[in-house]
C-alpha cells in the first residue's frame, strides 16, 4: 500500500479532532483526520451536550476566560454548520441552574461562583437562588432542592449531531476523513512524521493528536504530554415526555423530542464502560429528587461512556518543533470539554496549528510543563 502524505494530519475523530480538522480545512490546509471509526472510545456518547459556563475555571482564571469566550463564540458554530451542512446542532442558549440538595452542596456552590468570578477577564454573570427562586424558574420542581446557582451564559447542543457537522464541514472544505484507522505507531524522522496504521503508512510535516484518551498512548511516543485518564459516567434517557425545562440544569437535559438524557456520576473506572446498579440507581434518586413527576418516567436505555480527564482537569496544549530547526511540529490537545470549546477548537486554535505556533498566553496557562513539579 502506498504511503499517503498530508500537510497536517489529525489523530483522533471525535469532537475536538472534528473541531481542528474543520478549521484548518475551512482555511485551505491539506489535512486529513485519522479515525479509528465506530470502536473508538467516543467522549461524545457520555457528553449531555452542555454549553457550560458557570463555575467552570475555579481558581484558574485562563481557563474561565477560555471557557466564556468560547461560549459567547457558540451561536456563531451553530449558524455558520447548519449554512454549510445543513445539519441543526440544537443549539440553544437558555441559560442553567446547577441544583443544590443541602446546607452544605450550596455553600459549597457558592464558594465555587465566587472562586471562579475572581481573576477573571471576561465577566460571566450568575445568581444564587434559594428554593422560592429556583421554583421560579422550575415550577415542577420538588422540596427537596434547597437552590442553586444560575448562570444566563449556559447552553446546551447535540453533540453527536456536532460531531456529525463538524466531519462533514471538514470535508465539504477538503479534509480527507478515513475512517477504520487506528494508528498503531507514530515517530519523527528528518522528513517529518510517520505515522503506521491499520490503513498502511502516512507522512506529514504537521501532526495533530486529538485522540483524547488515546494520547495517552500515543504521545509519549514523541516524548510528549500524555498523561491522562479515563473518567466513567454512567447514563440514563427516559422515554418521551412533555416539556418542563423551560431552561437547562446541570444533570438533565430534555431533548427537542422530549427525552431526558440524566446523568452526573463520575468514576474511577479504568477503561470499563459498563453500568452498576448503584450508581443508575443514584442517578435517578436524585432526579426524583430534583423533579419528582420523573417517578413515573419509563427509562429507555442506559449505558457507560469514558471522559478524558486531565490531572488537573484543565485543557493541555502543547506544540514542540521537531527536525532541523524544528521544522516539523506535533501538537497535542487534551481537553475535558470538548464540546463547550468547539468554537475555539475550529477557530483560534485551528489558526495557530495552521501557523505551526501556539498563541503566547495558550501556551503559558495550558503548557504540560505545569505538572512538572
Amino acid at each position: 500500500m502506498a504511503t499517503r502524505t498530508h500537510d497536517f494530519i489529525v489523530v483522533g475523530g471525535g469532537i475536538v479532532g472534528a473541531a481542528v480538522a474543520e478549521g484548518l480545512a475551512r482555511r485551505g490546509c491539506d489535512v486529513a483526520i485519522l479515525d479509528e471509526g465506530d470502536v473508538a472510545i467516543r467522549a461524545a456518547r457520555g457528553n449531555l451536550g452542555n454549553v457550560w459556563v458557570q463555575g467552570k475555571g475555579a481558581g484558574n482564571p485562563p481557563y474561565a476566560d477560555l471557557t466564556r469566550k468560547s461560549a459567547l463564540d457558540w451561536q456563531g458554530l451553530a449558524d455558520r454548520l447548519r449554512q454549510q451542512t445543513g445539519i441543526d446542532v440544537h443549539y440553544e442558549k437558555r441559560g442553567a441552574v446547577f441544583l443544590c440538595f443541602s446546607e452544605a452542596e450550596l455553600e459549597k456552590r457558592t464558594a465555587t461562583m465566587e472562586k471562579s468570578a475572581q481573576g477573571v477577564r471576561i465577566e460571566n454573570r450568575y445568581e444564587m437562588l434559594n428554593h422560592a427562586g429556583v421554583a421560579r424558574l422550575f415550577p415542577m420542581i420538588g422540596p427537596d432542592v434547597l437552590g442553586g446557582s444560575y448562570s444566563a451564559e449556559d447552553g446546551t447542543a447535540n453533540p453527536l449531531y456536532l460531531l456529525r457537522a463538524l466531519i462533514k464541514s471538514a470535508t465539504l472544505n477538503g479534509c480527507a476523513y478515513i475512517a477504520s484507522c487506528g494508528v498503531s505507531d507514530l515517530r519523527a524522522e528528518a522528513g517529518g512524521f510517520v505515522l503506521q496504521t491499520e490503513q498502511g503508512e502516512f507522512r506529514t510535516n504537521h501532526v495533530a493528536l486529538c485522540a483524547g484518551l488515546g494520547n495517552a498512548r500515543l504521545a509519549p511516543q514523541l516524548n510528549l504530554f500524555g498523561d491522562v485518564r479515563p473518567v466513567r459516567g454512567q447514563i440514563m434517557v427516559t422515554e418521551r415526555l412533555q416539556p418542563f425545562l423551560p431552561l437547562n440544569v446541570s444533570f438533565i437535559r430534555q431533548t427537542v423530542e422530549g427525552s431526558c438524557v440524566i446523568g452526573e456520576s463520575s468514576e474511577d473506572a479504568g477503561y470499563d464502560t459498563g453500568t452498576t446498579v448503584d450508581v443508575l440507581k443514584d442517578t435517578a434518586e436524585r432526579a426524583i429528587r430534583a423533579f419528582p413527576h420523573l417517578q413515573n418516567a419509563g427509562v429507555v436505555r442506559t449505558w457507560g461512556a469514558l471522559r478524558i480527564m486531565t490531572p488537573d482537569g484543565a485543557p493541555v496544549y502543547q506544540m514542540r518543533g521537531f527536525g532541523r530547526g524544528s521544522i516539523h511540529k506535533a501538537t497535542v490537545v487534551s481537553v475535558h470539554s470538548g464540546v463547550t470549546l468547539s468554537p475555539f477548537h475550529a477557530e483560534d486554535m485551528a489558526v495557530q496549528i495552521a501557523g505551526h505556533e501556539l498563541d503566547t498566553d495558550i501556551a503559558r496557562a495550558f503548557a504540560a510543563e505545569r505538572f512538572d513539579v
